[in-house]
């Protein structure tokens, strides 16, 4: 089992969705909170609302991979070393591949992908010394089964799955853990704020995210697979996760449906 209480928790995309609702969660079960947004105003807010003293602001933007360095070297000393990991921040896209830019797939895969491998590699040999650590990741039920209009999105989440299934096998050994959460439709503002091809934003919800799981009940379920030590866990309808085995077991039949799919 892994430890929320006193444990020290940094948590990205902490100021809307469902990083605010893990931000209210882990802070009432007693984590030593870091949370971690580019918005200072928002997470000011959301600290606000946290029903503990052990809460603190470290401003980020996962696009500048500099920077970020340097705020690993800044999260690891303000309650001492991170224990665990969530990276959750993010974006997503709303396109066909014809009419999204490079530049749209290049700062998806910056934000997603490198964003957020670059904190669990600065913070990965402290955990290795200390022989203790989790990295949570938070990807989406298109990194296994991808849709339409979603290409750059659903690649980054794609590239996610690589590389944190092979840091849970490269440091089995050490006690690090890593915990993979998938989610569906959660009723948040993602889709709203996707990309279209030229890089503004789509500026509308989609109708599946409307009829979706509620953000409070995502993340209670996302706390409940890092105590209990989740390698993979699959949070949303059932139209989404019958998507997942769909693909795993029958892939033509999974081809063939996700063709129908349009923008939902």
């Amino acid at each position: 089992m892994t430890k929320i209480k006193d444990s020290v928790v940094w948590l990205t995309g902490a100021s809307s969705g469902i990083g605010e609702h893990l931000a209210y969660q882990l802070a009432e079960k007693g984590a030593k909170l870091i949370i971690s947004a580019r918005r200072k105003d928002e997470l000011e807010r959301v600290k606000a609302n946290c029903k503990s003293e052990t809460v603190e602001i470290l401003t980020l933007d996962l696009e500048d991979s500099f920077s970020l360095k340097q705020r690993a070297k800044e999260a690891d000393t303000i309650f001492g070393e991170v224990d665990i990991l969530i990276n959750n921040g993010g974006i997503s896209q709303r396109d066909t591949i014809l009419n999204t830019s490079l530049d749209v797939d290049r700062k998806l895969m910056e934000v997603n992908y490198f964003g957020s491998i670059t904190l669990s590699k600065m913070l990965l040999p402290g955990m290795v010394e200390r022989k203790k650590g989790h990295h949570v990741i938070v990807t989406s039920t298109v990194g296994i089964i991808n849709t339409p209009y979603r290409s750059g999105y659903g690649a980054s989440k794609h590239a996610l799955h690589g590389f944190y299934d092979a840091l849970r096998a490269e440091h089995h050994d050490d006690n690090i853990k890593v915990t993979i959460v998938l989610p569906g439709y959660i009723k948040t503002n993602i889709s709203y704020n996707a990309l279209v091809g030229d890089g503004s934003q789509q500026n509308k919800m989609d109708p599946g995210q409307e009829k979706g799981m509620s953000p409070e009940k995502c993340a209670r379920l996302i706390i409940k697979a890092i105590k209990t030590n989740r390698n993979e866990v699959y949070i949303g309808g059932l139209k989404e996760k019958m998507g997942i085995y769909l693909k795993r077991f029958w892939p033509k039949a999974a081809a063939k449906a996700i063709r129908k799919l349009r923008v939902t």
